[in-house]
């Protein structure tokens, strides 16, 4: 008997180890979007998953091995919406004795990034699969295609901002268009139709107390706000496209407001109603269009906003986001340009580093940072002379309508602005940390008046800097 209990208690005593190391699913999450589609499985422990594809009918198949088929694994099931672009079905079953394999049933072709992120922030460790469509589509095509469907005789409609004043002493440009472009032939319809339009390129006139970070490059292309040399004159008739970056989304909430407010929400809603008043306006007689860098709940890597917006040909990239601070004291709006050489506060370099740290926190597969030095390198004292004159026209018209933290642009090293071709700026709409602003910031009579703000500021940065000719090409 006893040389039995021994038996017993030495195998209680080996088995003991592996009990208490195998993980436990503490939650489990779909986001899903045009994008992509991610699938979260969060735990308490670090897990290993091999992954496979079928092509006939689209499944891919994942297999966690040292787990057992839980109650909350189980709850993927439930979590696939029937809107969801990329997933129809999520299947679940206890492959082997210590292997479960999830079968995700597939709408169209996927190319699949599996990876596992350690813990940050609220999160414990989380297994992520990455459905990214084969076959995605061109955003810069789609854009050209909603205006080519415009009926031509349709005017657009007026925008809500002001009209800025029309320079004087207008200079006619020489039309140019090209056969192969989509965006050309759209050009050469409106032309047929319309009465030859002329533009003026005034002087610049930056914002006061505001200096770039270094002088021009001489061998540059000309900025937004310069008259090129008369060989690059061309026409200014086209579609000029503003990119709006929602901050956060999906995996990252971004800052919580004392309420419960998520930053990712507020600032969805008021891209989306900044959206439907660039597609309304024109600059002198140019359509406008807005591109959303996310339209849904959904996690984008820093790089990918950038990329996005340079994808499309933006001419502006406006970062949208809603401050927070360890306290609920600090309140009023704040715009940032980006700064290649350090930050012009250690407020600003703070919050840089608060929003770059928001790949860690939404989950970013470890990778080459590569991509990201070059485009900072590639940043010229041009880009960011025309964002500062962008956050100065921005902050000027956000003051009108609330309080502003800091009265004039700030610069930092802000991941999101590192587009070395776009002017570009992030805006703190309010601090979501502070009562009053949390409330304001749900308000929709409030979102519509900050809106309204930000598209006439972004009106009078065009009336100072009128956009140069460029053929669109979606190659």
């Amino acid at each position: 008997m006893q040389r039995g209990r021994l038996v017993l208690w030495l195998g209680g005593a080996m088995l003991a180890p592996t009990a208490a190391h195998a993980a436990r699913i503490v939650a489990v999450r779909v986001w899903p979007a045009a994008d992509y589609t991610r699938v979260t499985i969060e735990s308490d422990g670090a897990l290993q998953a091999k992954s496979f594809m079928v092509d006939d009918p689209p499944r891919f198949a994942v297999d966690i091995s040292g787990l057992q088929l839980a109650s909350t694994l189980k709850e993927l099931v439930g979590k696939v919406q029937a809107d969801d672009p990329n997933i129809a079905n999520i299947r679940i079953a206890q492959n082997s004795a210590d292997v479960v394999r999830l079968v995700i049933d597939l709408k169209k072709p996927i190319s699949p990034q599996v990876f596992t992120l350690a813990p940050v922030a609220a999160y414990q460790h989380r297994l992520v699969f990455d459905l990214h469509p084969t076959y995605a589509t061109d955003p810069l095509a789609e854009l050209i295609a909603q205006r080519m469907a415009e009926t031509p005789s349709a005017s657009p409609k007026p925008s809500t901002a002001p009209t800025p004043p029309r320079p004087s002493s207008p200079a006619s440009p020489s039309k140019t268009t090209s056969a192969t472009d989509p965006l050309g032939e759209l050009i050469a319809k409106k032309e047929a139709t319309e009465p030859a339009k002329t533009s003026a390129r005034p002087t610049k006139n930056a914002p006061p107390d505001i200096k770039p970070d270094s002088k021009p490059d001489i061998d540059r292309e000309p900025h937004f706000g310069e008259s090129p040399p008369p060989s690059q004159r061309s026409a200014t008739d086209r579609l000029i496209i503003v990119a709006l970056d929602p901050g956060h989304g999906g995996e990252d909430p971004g800052a919580v407001g004392p309420g419960g407010t998520q930053e990712k929400d507020v600032v969805l809603q008021i891209a989306r109603r900044l959206r439907d008043r660039i597609n309304a306006a024109e600059v002198k007689g140019n359509p406008m269009r807005a591109y959303l860098t996310r339209d849904a709940d959904f996690f984008v890597p820093l790089d990918v906003r950038v990329e996005k917006a340079r994808k499309v040909q933006a001419d502006l990239l406006i970062s949208i986001h809603a401050d927070a601070f360890f306290t609920p004291n600090p309140q009023g709006g704040s715009v940032f340009a980006l700064s290649t050489k350090g930050a012009s506060s250690a407020a600003a370099r703070w919050m840089a580093q608060k929003e770059n740290a928001s790949d860690m926190v939404g989950g970013v597969k470890a990778q080459d940072s590569s991509v990201q030095r070059t485009l900072l390198d590639m940043s010229t004292a041009a880009q960011i002379r025309d964002s500062l004159s962008l956050g100065g026209n921005l902050l000027g018209e956000m003051g009108r309508v609330g309080k502003l933290h800091k009265p004039k642009v700030e610069q930092a090293g802000f991941a999101v602005l590192r587009a070395p071709d776009i002017p570009s700026v992030l805006v703190e709409t309010a601090f979501i940390s502070n009562p009053e602003e949390e409330a304001r910031l749900k308000d929709p009579a409030y979102q519509n008046r900050l809106a309204d703000a930000l598209m006439r500021g972004i009106s009078r940065y065009f009336a100072q800097n009128p956009p140069l000719a460029r053929h669109r090409n979606r190659s």
